[in-house]
């Protein structure tokens, strides 16, 4: 018996896909068809697949070719693949002409021709585009103008900035009125200043325009609730945006928590500083400490422990005496069963780590977490301990901007950040605001 082994995404299986199986199948007795998993595909850069892998498992089970589907899901699979399953022909599309010529130490290695004029990426692009503005005054607006080009289904139209000298910047995209942007597109990209969020948000809702903002939404509890009660009459999407929600790593991470792997979590403990150099004539404009930081030192709390805390203390650093912007704040959660604290600044600057600890080990994930890519599960005994790496492309707003996308073509919003836990991050917002905050002279 010829045993032939092949792989692929099987993104939105075509007839392209359907000839390139019946090629393979054609070649030996017994067809092995390999379907990348979610995350192999991150791995390689392929972030804007349409469907999920059980989606494309029977995508390619309905073809009645496959005789055995297999799931790839790391660098060098192929090899072990091939001397565990006995393959004797190995094949994939003459688009990767030479790439595999390493595997014909083990096997018998085929290019097929594949079929001309069509592909997922080309029906992906065929697929009306979702339009989406930009606008705030930061920098990780060029950063979002950027990750948009590597997310099929995108298209953005339009960028709006307060500023003149900034607008200037965006060149053919820029529009001179948030009220233009609206007018022009489906969904909005928000990192405008925290106090215009709601003003922002609501705006863009009541124009039947999708939205995606940088946290916080807003800076009252009843406000963040509002909005979400609005976009849900309406039918649109509202997700926050803190991008370590979208990383692979993170979300690996909890999964492991959740999983036991560390016991019961007893405290999470997050730290994010950044020392900026600060310009007092336009402190106004200037996001602080806790709006700048605490949304994404406060989600891994709320992630873990939940958005149900008994009590919460702040304790802040002040630049002056307005007691609005913050150069450092630490604050401290207490639950019925766990604590949890964070501390944030941008005139502090400490470890900015994640440490999660339970009863039978803890993680630790090291400066600057946020960005996690790499983390580790510690024991008592150093020989358990476990290290744990995935890729991370575009700082997770490549990611976000699927996610966001697919929630938009299906009108179902799954955020990766819970409605519970954007309403506590505004609550905890609201409780600064309120000066109920212990000062550090």
């Amino acid at each position: 018996m010829v045993r032939v082994i092949t792989y692929g995404t099987y993104d939105l299986i075509h007839y392209g896909h359907i000839k390139l199986l019946e090629r393979a199948k054609a070649l030996g007795d017994y067809l092995i068809v390999g379907v990348t998993s979610d995350d192999f595909d991150k791995q390689r850069g392929k972030i804007n697949v349409q469907q999920s892998l059980m989606e494309r498992i029977e995508g390619v089970r309905s073809t009645g070719l496959a005789d055995e589907i297999i799931v790839e899901e790391y660098e060098g699979q192929k090899i072990d693949d091939i001397r565990r399953l006995g393959v004797d022909i190995f094949t994939v599309g003459s688009d990767w002409e030479g790439y595999f010529d390493y595997l014909k130490k083990y096997c018998k290695v085929i290019y097929l021709p594949r079929t001309q004029g069509i592909s997922s990426s080309d029906l992906r692009s065929e697929e009306r585009k979702t339009r989406i503005g930009l606008t705030g005054e930061s920098s990780v607006l060029r950063k979002y103008l950027n990750e948009c080009t590597y997310v099929n289904g995108i298209e953005v139209k339009a960028v709006y900035t307060e500023s003149i000298k900034t607008r200037n910047e965006y060149k053919n995209f820029a529009v001179d009125s948030y009220d233009k942007l609206l007018s022009s597109v489906d969904a909005v990209y928000i990192i405008a200043n925290p106090t215009r969020h709601y003003e922002y948000i609501k705006r863009a809702l009541d124009k039947g325009v999708h939205v995606l903002c940088e946290s916080p939404i807003a800076l009252n509890e009843n406000q963040t609730r509002e909005l979400f009660d609005l976009a849900e009459s309406k039918n649109l999407i509202l997700m926050e945006s803190i991008k370590t929600a979208y990383a692979t790593a993170y979300n690996r991470l909890l999964l492991l928590i959740k999983g036991g792997k560390i016991g019961k979590v007893l405290s999470v403990d997050a730290v994010c500083t950044s020392l900026k150099k600060l310009n007092p004539s336009n402190i106004e404009n200037t996001w602080n400490s806790i709006c700048a930081w605490g949304p994404t030192a406060m989600l891994p709390i709320f992630d873990i422990l939940g958005a149900n805390y008994d009590d919460v203390n702040l304790t802040s650093y002040y630049l002056n005496q307005d007691k609005k912007f913050d150069l450092f704040t630490k604050g401290d959660f207490k639950y019925h069963d766990a604590v949890a604290s964070f501390r944030v600044g941008k005139g502090a600057k400490s470890e900015s780590e994640l440490i999660v600890s339970g009863t039978l080990g803890y993680v630790y994930v090291p400066a600057p977490w946020w960005k996690t890519d790499y983390f580790e599960i510690r024991y008592e005994n150093p020989a358990d301990n476990k290290r744990y790496f995935y890729q991370l492309d575009g700082e997770g707003i490549r990611y976000e901007l699927v996610a966001f996308l697919k929630s938009i073509e299906s009108r179902k919003n799954t955020p990766y950040i819970a409605e519970d836990s954007s309403i506590a991050i505004s609550r905890v917002l609201q409780k600064f605001y309120n000066n109920e905050v212990k000062i550090i002279k």
